[in-house]
């Protein structure tokens, strides 16, 4: 599983921190006070919001709205609006949480722009900017909370849908690809696998990922320990600014870049391409996956994995998922983990590092398949499993489903005692956990490298995963099952980071916090830094300079800092 607001107001929030700082003037023997002031825009739509409330609904605004798109765009087919057939399939097509769609608080999208081109976005920015529209961006439609295609705030927004913007351009000789954003990871892989057999990327394993969502977040796989997260390997990208611009790296500057690369989707600009350096994988590459009752057996090896699996050689990756599962033959429920692995070699070489580090696993030979790694990218895709490699280029969708999801990250082993205690809590929920470890690679790499702080220090991180369908009540059922989620996560407080609780920004969490239009970089901090820790202050102040009036934006968008000296 797995995402703006313009102010024509002149109003501003100041505030002040004092930095009194001497300096001694050797000519002059003058004493200087600086000051750094901290101004936080309000809405940039403080007045234009009034105008909307009273003429969106109205057709001669509406069309001199769709007039901008089509004199720019010089295209009539790429805009829906709820008038037209197609606007509820274009819509639905790739939204995969039916709670954040269903729910009678969000808001659609008072048109969809799907384009084909890079100027049918900049237009599409440009005409929001003048109409004073807010823009939700969509690649993939993975958002957990649904933010990029949904309003929670009610604010007047059109839908940026880049689904129709996924070129993937390999190139051999400097091991990097250019790839749209609206590709899905399912297509990058394949199409680099169809160039090279030794080539792959960092990613996620989920293939109908939108690849500008992904990396917008970080990007966290199972090649994550080798290489990194998607982000460590971004040299590039190309963005569209809040004045229609087409920037790249050079023109961005290096914070603007910095910021991209993990500061969350739809905060500095519409990202249409990444350029990414692409990473050596064997031709030879072997998985496994087996099941074992969570019993006291079981416990002692999941508890035993806290210590193996972030510290192992970083070609081995193995995860877990927890989950409730029917008895066989029994009405009765228990729990179950599932260890999974990907290991870059042959199944001998796995055996031998197994039987080693991880000797109570009791791995076999007939527990490992050998493969290549794209076949291991549709085996761990797993409504893909057992389907040909072609599947990937046909962006199959993932199953849809109400769901709600939470994460946490671990810095100390759970104690076994807790890890009995934590089974019967998801066992009453009926609760899902998926578990990754973190270590090698990423531990490697500085907190401050790029938005995503959640580095050494780090053995793993949960996904708490609660899913339910129309049979089990459907979207009317939604509060009981949340609650339910909540209430586990809750408990889970003294077993996870703290200073601040993290979270990963790709696993959004509208419990952490929201913002409206008039919310300051203080107010935000309540959810930001659990997402990016010490890193979102430096985020707040790239976006105070690249979009000081916050025109792309959301309820958990990154908000502007705008830094000014006084002397």
């Amino acid at each position: 599983m797995h995402i703006g607001r313009y102010n024509t107001s002149k109003k501003i929030y100041i505030y002040h921190m004092h930095l009194n700082r001497e300096r001694y003037d050797e000519r002059r023997k003058v004493k200087k006070t600086y000051k750094m002031e901290l101004v936080f825009h309000k809405c940039l739509f403080f007045l234009t919001l009034f105008f909307l409330q009273f003429s969106i609904s109205t057709t001669a605004f509406f069309n001199e709205f769709l007039d901008c798109i089509a004199t720019t765009t010089s295209s009539a087919n790429i805009v829906f609006t709820p008038n037209d057939t197609l606007y509820s399939t274009v819509l639905q097509s790739s939204i995969h949480n039916l709670r954040a769609i269903d729910t009678p608080t969000s808001t659609k999208p008072l048109a969809i722009i799907t384009p084909f081109l890079y100027s049918h976005v900049q237009s599409a920015v440009i005409c929001c900017v003048r109409f004073g529209l807010n823009v939700r961006i969509r690649s993939g439609g993975h958002d957990y909370e649904g933010l990029s295609y949904t309003s929670r705030n009610h604010t007047p927004f059109i839908l940026l849908d880049l689904n129709q913007l996924r070129s993937v351009e390999v190139d051999l000789d400097s091991k990097t690809a250019w790839v749209e954003s609206g590709a899905t990871l399912g297509e990058l892989y394949y199409w680099v696998s169809q160039k090279s057999d030794l080539l792959g990327f960092p990613a996620g394993e989920c293939t109908s990922v939108g690849v500008g969502g992904q990396l917008s977040g970080g990007g966290f796989g199972m090649l994550a320990r080798k290489y990194g997260l998607s982000v460590d390997n971004v040299v590039d990208a190309r963005l569209v600014d809040v004045n229609g611009r087409i920037r790249d790296r050079d023109s961005m500057g290096e914070d603007w870049f910095w910021a991209v690369r993990g500061g969350g989707g739809g905060s500095f600009g519409v990202v249409v391409s990444w350029k990414i350096n692409l990473v050596y994988v064997p031709r030879t590459v072997t998985v496994f996956s087996l099941s074992k009752p969570l019993d006291e057996n079981g416990t002692q090896l999941v508890h035993k994995w806290q210590h193996v699996a972030p510290n192992v050689t970083n070609d081995l990756f193995i995860n877990l998922i927890i989950s409730p599962i029917q008895e066989v033959g029994g009405s009765s429920w228990m729990m179950q983990v599932t260890i999974n692995s990907l290991f870059l070699g042959t199944t001998n070489q796995l055996l031998e590092i197994v039987s080693d580090v991880f000797p109570e696993l009791g791995l076999q030979a007939k527990d490992c398949i050998q493969m290549s790694w794209i076949e291991s990218v549709v085996y761990y895709s797993f409504y893909l499993r057992g389907q040909s490699i072609d599947v990937l280029k046909n962006r199959p969708a993932m199953p849809k489903s109400y769901f709600k999801v939470k994460s946490d990250y671990v810095t100390k082993p759970i104690p076994i005692d807790a890890l009995e205690e934590i089974w019967k809590w998801c066992l009453r929920a009926n609760l899902s956990l998926l578990i990754e470890p973190h270590g090698g690679k990423m531990s490697e790499i500085d907190e401050t490298a790029t938005p995503y702080p959640h580095r050494e220090g780090n053995l793993y991180m949960i996904q708490y995963i609660m899913g339910w369908d129309d049979e089990d009540g459907g979207f009317k059922a939604s509060k009981r099952y949340v609650g339910w989620v909540r209430r586990v996560y809750e408990k889970m407080t003294p077993y996870v980071s703290k200073k601040p609780r993290g979270a990963y920004v790709n696993f959004r969490d509208l419990d952490l916090g929201t913002i409206n239009c008039n919310a300051s970089y203080g107010e935000a901090k309540r959810w930001g830094k659990k997402y990016f820790g010490g890193n979102f202050r430096r985020l707040a102040i790239v976006k105070g300079m690249v979009d000081p009036a916050n025109f792309f934006s959301s309820e958990q968008s990154v908000p502007p800092l705008v830094l000014s000296s006084s002397y």
